[in-house]
């Protein structure tokens, strides 16, 4: 799998500085539709302080209904005042196009096949792993309470070993952005998503309401999206929403992608107390929901889809 994602990310660079233009199997057969990133509107996305509600301060109430706000209105919010340092001046991002790390549970890192360069990137990894985990369950009690339920009941059914996977993408520039995508349309298979953008080169567009949005930069901002999982556990109240990547003509565009997701040994199903006579259960049960997701991907399709009853 390593190797086939080297020469794949190999490939792609090479293609970037190709005059004749992108093979026409990575082209869309409609196109985008419109020339360039610019010409969507921006999704006004909210804006959720986790220090904030966090606390047991009043202003708690009030980031509450902020991220119940959000999360019924698009699945998004940016994530400020989160104690973590998102970049490093000093840092070296010389990777491949699309980089793929599991970071927890931590008997299945392969440190032995993490790049050695920037020195510290293991040690940094790590830590930056251990924070966004301490984030990842305050969002979820968060969502819980949102919800009216018992503060724990969705860090339960992550499991004993939730899984955290770290996708690392470099995206060159595109001659033909009107015709290539970067990542095509999808919901993420995870539980939850934590996305740290480039700081200047937008790309990541959301579709709401069969429109397509851009995701505007907020420095130090990490944009978090509910998963497919998380929909499921909350009964389809929160929607994993769809989202893409659009190319850029003139600019790379950089950025890293934390997946966290239940235990694979672990049942997910929609919390029983989001369940009564004016809203039945919607989902069937699953056990191991990214097992099959890339599957169901590759013919244009969603495992969740497949799960609703």
């Amino acid at each position: 799998m390593a190797a086939e994602v080297e020469s794949l990310a190999s490939s792609v660079q090479e293609l970037s500085m190709n005059r004749n233009g992108p093979p026409s199997r990575y082209l869309l057969k409609d196109g985008i539709g419109l020339n360039g990133d610019s010409s969507f509107p921006v999704l006004d996305i909210p804006v959720i302080d986790l220090g904030l509600l966090a606390s047991s301060s009043p202003e708690s109430e009030e980031q509450l209904d902020r991220l119940r706000s959000a999360l019924s209105y698009c699945g998004y919010f940016q994530a400020i005042n989160h104690g973590v340092e998102i970049y490093s001046e000093k840092q070296t991002l010389d990777w491949n196009d699309r980089l793929y790390l599991n970071t927890l549970p931590i008997e299945i890192r392969k440190l032995e096949k993490w790049p050695k360069n920037p020195e510290k990137f293991s040690e940094m990894l790590c830590e930056y792993t251990t924070k966004l985990q301490g984030i990842n369950e305050i969002i979820l009690k968060g969502i819980a309470k949102s919800l009216n339920l018992e503060e724990n009941c969705f860090v339960k059914q992550f499991g004993k070993k939730p899984t955290t996977l770290a996708r690392f993408n470099l995206y060159p520039p595109c001659p033909t952005p009107h015709l290539v995508l970067a990542a095509k349309a999808h919901g993420d298979a995870s539980g939850t998503t934590f996305l740290l953008q480039d700081r200047e080169v937008e790309g990541l567009q959301f579709l709401k309401d069969d429109q397509w949005y851009r995701a505007p930069i907020i420095p130090d901002a990490i944009v978090f999206n509910v998963g497919d999982q998380l929909e499921i556990m909350t009964n389809g109240i929160y929607k994993s929403p769809i989202h893409r990547v659009v190319t850029n003509k003139e600019r790379e565009r950089i950025t890293a992608a934390f997946f966290f997701a239940p235990d694979p040994t672990s049942v997910v199903e929609p919390a029983e107390g989001l369940i009564d006579e004016n809203r039945p259960r919607r989902y069937k049960k699953i056990v191991d929901y990214t097992a099959n997701y890339f599957e169901f991907f590759q013919k244009g399709m969603r495992p969740i889809d497949d799960l609703k009853i």
